[in-house]
């Protein structure tokens, strides 16, 4: 198991245009050939936009792109015609196929902290689509297919334990409070690498929830 601390991530966005990003895997100019990938995903960005603030329209391809909001309501419009308000609780995934562009922004009054997380495809190409399932339950696995890898989300009260998934690869990110796993305190930010991952448990310290992707080989 491979700890990442939040404030190991790498720097980006533009402060003064209002967004905050911080990286988990190679991004940007921040290269780095050793911190690739890992199993399908390719990124993991915290985002933080003030009211007003947003990525204008920019192009992706070959990538799916699964956001989670953590506080805050996020604006998405993209060239296929989609226009939706993204709100915490809702899984948003935008599969880029062979190409599509699309805005990003926070058009309310109050902060918007989100999730995005990038995930190769096992076949390139295709046409694009987009989803959104509003609220998903707690426990409720969310699946794409197209890249081999399964979503899980956990709200974990003070002292609840959950079951990792086993797995060829697993990735655990938390958005918020502190838990437990394999005997390491993870916070805000922190997430946890795990090859071949076998009888892993979390467990909330604090009233706590936790992304867990389970991707194949």
């Amino acid at each position: 198991m491979d700890v990442r601390r939040a404030d190991e991530r790498y720097p980006g966005g533009d402060p003064q245009a209002g967004i905050v990003s911080r990286h988990a895997f190679s991004f940007g100019p921040h290269y780095d050939p050793d911190n690739l990938r890992f199993g399908a995903l390719i990124a993991c960005n915290e985002e933080r936009l003030a009211p007003g603030a947003g990525f204008d329209e920019h192009p992706h391809s070959h990538t799916e792109i699964v956001t989670w909001v953590v506080e805050g309501e996020l604006t998405h419009r993209d060239s296929t015609g989609q226009e939706t308000r993204v709100r915490p609780g809702d899984v948003q995934r935008l599969s880029s196929a062979g190409g599509v562009r699309h805005v990003e922004r926070n058009d309310g009054t109050a902060p918007l902290t989100f999730v995005q997380m990038w995930l190769a495809p096992r076949q390139p190409g295709g046409d694009p689509a987009y989803e959104v399932v509003p609220g998903i339950a707690d426990s409720t696995p969310y699946a794409v297919p197209e890249a081999g890898a399964m979503l899980h989300v956990r709200r974990l009260a003070p002292g609840e334990r959950t079951a990792v998934p086993d797995g060829a690869y697993v990735y655990v990110h938390v958005t918020r409070g502190e838990l437990r796993l394999d005997g390491e305190t993870l916070g805000p930010g922190d997430a946890a690498r795990v090859t071949g991952a076998e009888d892993l448990e979390a467990e909330g310290v604090t009233e706590s929830e936790l992304l867990i992707w389970e991707m194949a080989p």
